[in-house]
């Protein structure tokens, strides 16, 4: 499951609608919108973003947050090392082998890990380094 995807099925059992239902208001396919609940599809649409902003009654900041999990909940990344360090090219290949291995708890801190790591990059040394900054 993705991060949009959790949402969006937190947002759908909190107003009590079905996955059938909102499908079908939406003029989606019910399999698509499980597919994207689940993240076995790639990022939705931006348009489809919108619609279910609507559809939820959901504005400003809740609406951007939405906006930013779906940015981040491709299911299937790539990572391109190319032009960094070996350290980047590793720090990539063995988290791509072991995150399967990872719980939540370890999740968390990485994640915490990374956040800190970027709110100290400066907008050049990230120029430098190929990271890119949401």
């Amino acid at each position: 499951m993705t991060p949009f995807g959790e949402r969006v099925r937190a947002l759908r059992d909190g107003k009590g609608v079905t996955l059938k239902q909102m499908a079908a208001d939406l003029h989606i396919s019910s399999a698509y919108l499980s597919a994207l609940e689940h993240g076995k599809r790639g990022q939705p649409s931006a348009q489809l973003v919108r619609q279910i902003c609507a559809y939820f009654s959901i504005i400003w900041d809740e609406a951007e947050e939405l906006e930013r999990l779906a940015e981040i909940s491709h299911p299937r990344v790539t990572v391109d090392t190319s032009g960094l360090s070996p350290k980047a090219t590793e720090l990539a290949n063995r988290l791509s082998e072991r995150i399967h291995d990872l719980n939540d708890p370890a999740l968390d801190r990485l994640l915490a890990l990374v956040d800190e790591l970027l709110a100290d990059s400066t907008p050049s040394r990230r120029r430098r380094t190929g990271t890119k900054r949401r």
